[in-house]
């Protein structure tokens, strides 16, 4: 089933980050470097200055991404395997030729995603924010 897209309002933001605070206690492999009202203040903040699309009612995921760049910020869904994901990276694709974004190394069934949705990785690397290496992978039309 196509899960419904829209552009995120500040309404969206407690639920997105609920979204982002539950993965990061359920991930053993990534450390919690910001409280979750800090997570939320960041999605707050992050809304006007970005794409920010949200897929499902109530929210079930969510995808930032910074046009300029043509790079995927964020993507977080309540439930993998829903299609919520796939409904979001579809909605971003519309209308771009290649759409990148970077994948902490340790998610694994996140690359597995990515590869089915028509991304490859680059081979560039780098490390994040939090310390853990990241991997890029891009999806060209």
């Amino acid at each position: 089933m196509t899960q419904p897209t829209r552009l995120a309002t500040q309404d969206d933001a407690p639920a997105c980050a609920e979204i982002v605070n539950s993965w990061i206690d359920a991930t053993p492999w990534i450390e919690r470097f910001h409280s979750a009202q800090a997570i939320e203040d960041m999605i707050h903040a992050g809304i006007p200055l970005r794409e920010f699309w949200v897929a499902g009612d109530p929210v079930a995921g969510y995808l930032s991404f910074n046009v300029e760049e043509g790079c995927v910020m964020g993507l977080y869904t309540a439930a993998p395997g829903s299609g919520v994901g796939k409904a979001l990276l579809d909605q971003v694709k519309q209308g771009r030729d290649r759409v990148t974004l970077w994948s902490h190394l340790p998610n694994t069934g996140a690359h597995r995603f990515y590869r089915r949705e028509g991304f490859a990785p680059t081979g560039a690397r780098r490390d994040g924010d939090d310390g853990l290496v990241e991997i890029e992978l891009a999806w060209e039309r």
